[in-house]
């Protein structure tokens, strides 16, 4: 089967591309890292206006959702440029604030983050820690032993991370308590694994292109080094699991099965970080700077591998399904 995007959703992901590479991304993504949020912020009004945060919204707060395969496409191309700040944990949000039994937090919370207004952040439980709370306006945090969904009063001291553009904090405890047992918590970790696998090819799409680039510049005994066959082999890997990624990506934003969504993640998690791999074996010791926008992309790659689901809870996730299939299968022929 073939999953193809129409007219409309190509066009979304061009223009967000056009809007992204006018951007100057690189410069965004290190002045956030530094911790100085404001083009950071400026770029996520932008993101606000073309709609992206509305794409997991219903009508009913501001949005025009739940549509995951938009969603997919926009986070391809944010991943694609790199954009930093809390983009898949204000999608976790939203879908966690819109599947409360009470609409009142929903109500309250939910229009500024599909306005740009605000941007949200989510601490899976105690002990963990959540990204960009320091950034975020609107910080969540998830109690499994108590089954609670607290709305948290502030964070701690910003930690050190592979990616100096995801900062990971931990959350103030107590707060309002918006929710005991929310329904819509394994339908917002469906979400939020799909964000990251579209976000994990658009970063992987980009590591490639780059190091095409690289490769046909770069010359060794007078020649470019992407004419030598070892180097069109790794390329042409890393061509193939990425592409081999994109259809279970978008495959999986149609049916939002959590095995689906499981198995694209960790697919485009782990394209992502080979293509990485290779791009920093390819492109030599300029690869390991901080210097060159290179960097940006390859930690990147290698923070998404385990957020929101190691490749091993994911594989897991999988496996489960694959296994009550197949007892339901051998139920029905027992049946007959």
């Amino acid at each position: 089967m073939r999953f193809l995007l129409d007219t409309e959703q190509r066009a979304f992901a061009g223009s967000l591309d056009a809007m992204l590479t006018a951007a100057d991304t690189p410069s965004v993504v290190r002045a956030w890292g530094r911790g100085e949020h404001g083009p950071g912020r400026a770029l996520w009004s932008r993101l606000a206006k073309a709609g992206v945060f509305a794409l997991a919204a219903p009508e009913t707060y501001d949005g025009v959702g739940p549509l995951p395969v938009e969603l997919a496409v926009a986070f391809v191309e944010l991943g694609r440029h790199a954009v930093p700040g809390p983009l898949v944990e204000t999608v976790t949000a939203a879908v966690l604030l819109a599947g409360l039994e009470d609409p009142g937090p929903a109500e309250r919370l939910l229009p500024a983050l599909v306005s740009g207004e605000a941007m949200a952040t989510v601490a899976p439980g105690p002990g963990s820690y959540a990204l960009d709370g320091d950034a975020a306006t609107t910080r969540l945090s998830l109690d499994p032993d108590t089954g609670g969904l607290r709305l948290s009063p502030g964070h701690g001291p910003v930690r050190p991370s592979l990616d100096p553009a995801r900062r990971p904090t931990p959350l103030s405890p107590g707060g309002e308590l918006l929710a005991t047992h929310p329904p819509a918590l394994a339908h917002a970790l469906v979400w939020a694994r799909l964000a990251v696998a579209a976000q994990a090819l658009g970063l992987g799409l980009a590591l490639l292109d780059r190091t095409v680039a690289y490769v046909g510049q770069r010359t060794q005994f007078g020649v470019p080094i992407g004419s030598f066959q070892a180097v069109k082999h790794r390329l042409a890997d890393a061509k193939v699991a990425l592409e081999f990624a994109r259809p279970l990506v978008f495959g999986a934003a149609v049916t939002l099965d959590p095995a689906d969504v499981a198995a694209a993640k960790v697919t485009a998690c782990e394209a992502a970080y080979a293509t990485a791999r290779t791009a920093l074996q390819l492109h030599g010791a300029i690869g390991y700077t901080a210097e060159y926008d290179l960097s940006l992309w390859l930690t990147k790659a290698t923070a998404l591998r385990t957020v929101w689901g190691s490749p091993g809870e994911c594989r897991g996730t999988v496996l489960a399904a694959a296994a009550r299939r197949s007892a339901a299968l051998n139920a029905d022929d027992r049946r007959r």
